[in-house]
């Protein structure tokens, strides 16, 4: 009797434990959430019981403006992908407010810049660097030129702070968090930017690259706001990438060069078309999409085409199929109806065999995505669940080929949702019960089933290349000329066939 009694016990404080650790864990969440859109989104609530209802219709619109900018599904609720983007570590700057347009920029393209104090976790000769090569970024495709001063007032004065720090209006909150921030142009506190020293700033990813951080937050101190676009430096969130192979994203360019205009243009030398090599060892692909039996991929204005169960590849123009179709073709796919869709910026073009549709080109828009979606980088069609997946940067859309509509609870990140292919993908295809992804000169055979990588293998193993050509080696770039190792063996082995047909005929004729 004294067992049952304390198991009665027991049940009921567990009870009470539950709901109460739910509610607390929900409050802070609730909390988070609140500082995070007064921070970057300008809520503004009252403390008064009275108006509980206005905070809270307030507080699910500007989750609503929120989730729209980091293009979430737009419900207006605390749901697990919001949260996590919440949770993500970012720039200090906020995502609306007078950062959300381009600002005027400076009135000079002659900048000094100055480094105040250094952080202990580098050398300070990395920081230098980390610095230098940050502001190049911005002077690579614009007039800046940037020069270090080591003191007096410089107008960019660099400074790792803590906390709450001087004058300045923005504080930091410790590790993780806020990472940077930056001021526009102008007197004052114009152009000075700081870095929080309690994260741990590195040269390469074991921490926070100080580069990535510094590039970005540099942006802010030109005149740029936050970018929704997710490949752009200056999205908001930090995305840990290889610092020797960023580049700026078209939209950054974009942004910088309607302040300051571009590089003055050098004379133009004339320059043929480049004819990618399919057994180069760094070459990467535009697109791919199966046609019937057949896999296309796309590089410029050309394509390579392999037969399924055939040894056989063919190197060819776009225009030799489709004359209307533009080069550079960003993304492609063959829908369960027998039809291609090929997509560059924000079109796409809809073939049935080789005609091109009419009304063709149309606007992606049509197929349900919201505007802040300028290009697809991949897409490719799962034929046994009539499934489209669509990548756009670090994130993953799904369409349904039988309603026609984006599936619910999209888009979601490529790296939750495919585990261990990486951030982004350049073409991506499906083969054999496989999705194959390709992100420069590398492709992922993934296995949906047990939904991992199985294989990473470089791109070169659908053309037949025993071994691949040095990127160094002479290429032939005449247009008649077929570029690839698969359809060279095929030459030869026709060319001795056709020597002894000849050879054979000639010892019948003389037989006689």
């Amino acid at each position: 009797m004294k067992n049952l009694l304390l198991l009665f016990l027991l049940l009921i404080t567990f009870s009470y434990t539950f709901p109460t650790d739910q509610k607390m864990e929900d409050e802070e969440d609730m909390h988070l959430a609140q500082a995070y859109l007064n921070q970057f989104y300008s809520l503004e609530i009252e403390g008064s019981h009275l108006v509980q209802d206005m905070n809270r219709s307030l507080i699910d619109g500007k989750i609503r403006e929120m989730q729209a900018f980091f293009g979430l599904t737009v419900t207006g609720k605390l749901d697990s992908n919001t949260l996590e983007i919440m949770k993500t570590p970012r720039c200090g700057v906020p995502d609306v407010g007078q950062y959300g347009y381009t600002l005027p920029g400076w009135w000079k393209y002659n900048l000094t810049y100055r480094i105040v104090n250094y952080t202990p976790d580098m050398p300070r000769a990395d920081v230098d660097e980390a610095i230098q090569k940050g502001l190049e970024v911005w002077s690579k495709v614009t007039p800046l030129t940037f020069t270090k001063i080591s003191k007096g007032i410089a107008d960019i004065m660099i400074a790792f702070r803590t906390r709450v720090h001087g004058w300045c209006p923005r504080y930091f909150d410790g590790p993780l968090g806020v990472l940077g921030h930056a001021f526009p142009p102008g007197l004052g506190l114009g152009g000075d930017t700081h870095f929080d020293e309690d994260e741990n700033w590195t040269k390469d990813g074991a921490g926070f690259n100080l580069f990535l951080v510094a590039a970005h937050e540099f942006g802010h101190a030109l005149g740029l706001s936050h970018s929704n676009d997710q490949t752009a430096l200056m999205f908001p969130n930090y995305v840990s990438l290889d610092p020797s192979k960023f580049s700026l994203s078209q939209d950054d360019i974009n942004g910088i060069q309607s302040i300051y205009g571009g590089l003055p243009k050098a004379p133009a030398k004339p320059k043929g078309p480049t004819v990618p090599h399919a057994c180069d060892p760094d070459l990467t692909l535009d697109a791919i999409t199966t046609f019937r039996r057949e896999v296309m991929f796309f590089k410029g204005r050309h394509l390579w085409r392999i037969y399924c169960d055939i040894s056989n590849v063919e190197f060819e123009l776009i225009s030799s199929f489709w004359p209307s179709l533009p080069t550079d073709i960003q993304a492609a796919y063959e829908n369960p109806k027998d039809k291609i869709l090929f997509f560059k910026d924000d079109n796409f073009w809809m073939v049935r065999g080789y005609a091109v549709l009419p009304d063709h080109p149309k606007s992606i828009y049509t197929l349900g995505f919201p505007r802040y979606v300028k290009k697809i980088d991949a897409a490719f069609c799962d034929h046994n669940a009539r499934k489209t997946y669509f990548f756009v940067g670090i994130w993953c859309w799904r369409y349904d080929e039988v309603t026609q509509t984006m599936d619910k609870g999209f888009p979601r990140r490529l790296v939750k949702y495919f585990p261990g292919i990486g951030l982004r993908v350049d073409a991506a295809f499906q083969h054999k019960g496989f999705f194959y992804f390709f992100r420069r000169s590398k492709q992922f055979e993934y296995d949906p089933k047990a939904k991992n990588i199985t294989r990473v293998m470089k791109i070169n193993t659908w053309f037949q290349c025993k071994q691949p050509l040095n990127s160094s080696s002479d290429i032939n770039t005449s247009e008649e000329k077929v570029h690839s190792r698969g359809v060279e063996m095929v030459y030869h082995k026709n060319l001795k066939l056709l020597i002894f047909s000849i050879v054979h005929m000639l010892k019948k004729i003389y037989s006689y």
